[in-house]
Parts: C-alpha cells; sequence; structure tokens
C-alpha cells in the first residue's frame, strides 16, 4: 500500500532523513517508534506531502507517485493525517462534525444547498458505531472528553474513505480505559485500512501492531515484531535505555 525508497530529506545542511526504506501492506497496522527527532513526523510530512524529499521515492499501491502530487490530492486520493491534538469543531454538534467531514463537493455553491441522502446518513451512522460516540451524536464536540475528540477525529478520517491512515500519539493524555477503547478502534479498523501509528506507548505498541519500526536519528534502526524489537542490543542501548 506504501513502498518508501532510499528516501532522504533535510533543511539545509541538516539531515532528517537519511535513505529510508520501508513499506506498509494493505490491511496492516504498523507502529513506528523513536526518540524526539528520530525523523518520525518528517517522514510522515513527506508521505502527506507537507514536505520534499531530497531524493528517493514514495508510491501509494502499485503506481501513484506521491511526490508528484500536493497536500490536496494526496488527501483526497486516499492518505488521511491524525495529528497528536484532535482539532474537532467545538461548537458543532459530533453528527455535523462528522458531516462537514464527508467526502464531498466543498464548495461554496453546492455546499449552500446540500441535503444529506439516506445513504449518507447511514455512513455517519456506521461511523458513529464503530468510533462508539453514537450516544453522543447531538452532544457539542466541545463538550467531549479527550479520548471522545481524539475518536472523533478518527471518524472524521473514515468519512472521507482513506486506504490508508497515518496516526500521531493517538493515546497521549488518555485515561487507561480510553487507551484500552483506542486499541480497539485502531485494531477494528484493520484489513479495510491500513493503519501507521506514531507512538511512545510501548504496551499499546504491544497490544495492536504485529510489526514494529523503529527510527534512530533519521534511520530505520530496527524491524519487526515487538518481541524481535526488544531483544534487539541496539534498540535496548538507543531508545530503551538498557
Amino acid at each position: 500500500m506504501l513502498r518508501i525508497k532510499n528516501l532522504d530529506a533535510g533543511y539545509g545542511k541538516l539531515r532528517v532523513l537519511k535513505n529510508i526504506s520501508l513499506h506498509v501492506d494493505g490491511g496492516e497496522i504498523v507502529a513506528m517508534i523513536g526518540a524526539n527527532g528520530a525523523g518520525k513526523t518528517t517522514l510522515m510530512d513527506v508521505i502527506t506531502g507537507k514536505t520534499r524529499p531530497d531524493t528517493g521515492s514514495v508510491f501509494f499501491g502499485q503506481t501513484i507517485d506521491l511526490l508528484q502530487l500536493s497536500e490536496t490530492e494526496i488527501a483526497q486520493g486516499g492518505i488521511g493525517r491524525k495529528f497528536q491534538k484532535p482539532t474537532v469543531f467545538e461548537h458543532h454538534s459530533v453528527f455535523e462534525n462528522l458531516e462537514l467531514a464527508m467526502a464531498t463537493d466543498k464548495r461554496a455553491w453546492p455546499t449552500l444547498f446540500a441535503r444529506l441522502s439516506g445513504e449518507q446518513r447511514d455512513r455517519i451512522d456506521e461511523v458513529l458505531e464503530i468510533i462508539g460516540l453514537g450516544a453522543e451524536r447531538v452532544r457539542r464536540a466541545g463538550l467531549l472528553s479527550h479520548g471522545q475528540k481524539q475518536w472523533l477525529e478518527i471518524g472524521m478520517l473514515l468519512m472521507q474513505n482513506p486506504r490508508v491512515l497515518l496516526v500521531d500519539e493517538p493515546v497521549a493524555g488518555m485515561t487507561g480505559q480510553e487507551t484500552e477503547r483506542t486499541a480497539e478502534l485502531l485494531i477494528s479498523l484493520a484489513g479495510q485500512h491500513s493503519v501507521v501509528v506514531v507512538e511512545h506507548d510501548m504496551e499499546f505498541v504491544r497490544s495492536i501492531a504485529r510489526k514494529v519500526t523503529v527510527l534512530h536519528e533519521g534511520s530505520v534502526l530496527a524491524e519487526g515484531s515487538m518481541n524481535d524489537v526488544q531483544n534487539n542490543a541496539r534498540v535496548k542501548e538507543v531508545y530503551l535505555g538498557e
């Protein structure tokens, strides 16, 4: 689903990504870990078109060269990104947030006269069920808990029918119960979507991901199962502090 090869990126003389190669298969959950400054955010920026690399290639599927597309084209093409801090429309209801996020014609004239079809309402109901906010559908988003806002934003991404979800530190600041529910939500998305999660919570990573990629100073340090990664001598030395 995503193929990244020999990727280098930086700002002036500062090299942030150094010859990174990795892939994400269709329907799998991949966790990306690494210390601050390891290159995780810059890699996400390259995938979504926010940052242009110096060398290398990034393909979506077999033929779509993401480096030739704009941020908007990449988002419309099926790659959704969720940042660490949720950005919902706080003065609108949960239902309205999902409606506003729907993949439809957003030009002023069509939007002004738009009316939801039965199919569109069914899709919103389906997403409400997936994210566990059916009982909160008419509640103003600003009144939701931190965890619920995170789930709503994931729901807003789902309304755009992405094939790949990039999720940045989804459980930061969550309660234990919210973290558990978030793990269940992301696991439920696997299969139909590819999910790439950047996270520091190792127990959460273990609960969701079969494949873990460790970045260190802009390069891939190790890749494999959580057990493989935790038992890797270099990972122990530079990241886990053992």
